[in-house]
């Protein structure tokens, strides 16, 4: 399967994007002729070599003739011109999405309907061919699944066809809810509208670069120059590698997240929903233990093990759900047995047993807790009689 990475140590557009796309392999003359099939005139597209603080990169612009353009262009009917384009399915379906989620952003900001939100001239256009050139992007380069790190937006105010706005600009604040981000760095905008709607709608995560055999680092040239960092999107493209071989042939490493924060002020009897919340947000396993904290307050460690790409989803809920205001993040490997369910006949029903396999070919079997407990419960049996019946079939 191959996988993109989005680093948006300095930000997002839609030129960076595809700036990094072409940077990576994908033909301006593909783009080009792709582009030319939506009922769009009054334009050029450009892509020239830009060296960024000694980082080379591609730096992509859309030049528009504001006197062949209309004063502004609704949402729906953007979204009608790219349904109606002779473009692959995939194409349309990828753009449609990405403009879904800025129109979402623009009703929400203005308190108008989603069919009456409209782009103004330039930045209309600027806009069309940014994303449905970003589609075309992801489909001709074979991405089957997108990545991102967390956003720089960085800070300051943009000016705008309503005035000076402070960075992130509205817009760009309401699509990335939801996406971790944050502002360093050089008081300009660095994220905008079009860039964080295309990482958002794309990417199923956001967080550490995953596991991958690295084929491709391309970069897409931003609009400003720093004197202290380069102003690149950078694009990381590769073989996922979600489960890798071990030194010791037969075990599974994986990568995954450690989340932990210290609680000392909430109501204890809290910590059982917070914990059934966890698990069914996607957590792996979850601890919690009695510490002692400074000022010798006794608290609680909350413990979350996850994947890389529920990290985000399950700190915005034990932020939400608990008292603390930070947590720890912690990157890890794991090694583990491969293992299967298996069910065991017994008097009580079957039972299932967990059955994992040591590199030496031997097994360990254990039986699983909730499906003896519910034997247990339906038979009227005691737990450690029905623990006792599938452990001698085993």
């Amino acid at each position: 399967m191959k996988i993109a990475y989005f680093d948006c140590f300095s930000g997002a557009s839609g030129d960076m994007v595809i700036g990094a796309m072409i940077d990576a392999g994908l033909s301006i003359e593909h783009l080009e002729s792709e582009i030319s099939k939506l009922d769009l005139t009054g334009y050029n597209i450009s892509a020239l070599p830009a060296n960024k603080c000694g980082v080379s990169s591609v730096k992509f612009d859309v030049d528009v003739d504001i006197s062949k353009q209309k004063s502004h262009r609704h949402y729906k009917d953007i979204a009608a011109m790219i349904e109606r384009a002779p473009l692959a399915d995939a194409v349309k379906a990828i753009a449609l999405k990405i403009f879904r989620v800025i129109g979402d952003a623009e009703a929400e900001v203005h308190g108008v309907p989603l069919e009456k939100v409209h782009f103004h001239e330039v930045g209309a256009v600027d806009s069309i061919v940014d994303i449905v050139g970003a589609a075309i992007g992801f489909v001709a380069l074979g991405i089957d699944e997108v990545y991102a790190s967390a956003v720089n937006t960085g800070s300051g105010t943009v000016k705008t066809d309503h005035g000076i706005l402070p960075v992130p600009a509205p817009a760009t604040a309401l699509i990335l809810r939801d996406v971790p981000n944050y502002a360093e760095g050089p008081a300009k905008e660095l994220c905008t509208p079009t860039g964080a709607a295309i990482i958002k709608a794309m990417a199923k995560s956001f967080g550490p670069r995953p596991m991958m055999k690295l084929t491709t680092v391309a970069n897409g040239a931003g609009g400003h120059d720093f004197n202290d960092r380069p102003n690149v999107l950078r694009l990381f493209i590769g073989e996922k590698t979600e489960a890798e071989v071990a030194s010791t042939p037969g075990l599974i490493v994986e990568r995954l997240v450690e989340l932990s924060t210290n609680i000392d002020d909430m109501n204890p009897q809290f910590y059982g929903a917070i914990m059934e919340s966890l698990f069914e947000a996607g957590a792996l396993d979850v601890t919690l233990s009695p510490i002692q904290m400074k000022k010798n307050r006794p608290a609680t460690l909350l413990w979350v093990l996850c994947k890389p790409e529920n990290m985000a989803a399950l700190e915005m809920l034990i932020f939400k759900r608990t008292t603390t205001l930070g947590i720890r993040r912690n990157h890890i490997e794991r090694v583990s047995l491969p293992r299967e369910i298996v069910k065991v006949p017994t008097k009580y029903g079957e039972i299932e047993v967990k059955v994992a396999t040591l590199p030496n070919g031997s097994v360990k079997k254990t039986p699983e807790y909730e499906s003896v407990k519910k034997a247990a419960e339906k038979t009227g049996a005691t737990f450690e009689e029905v623990y006792k019946a599938v452990t001698e079939r085993m």
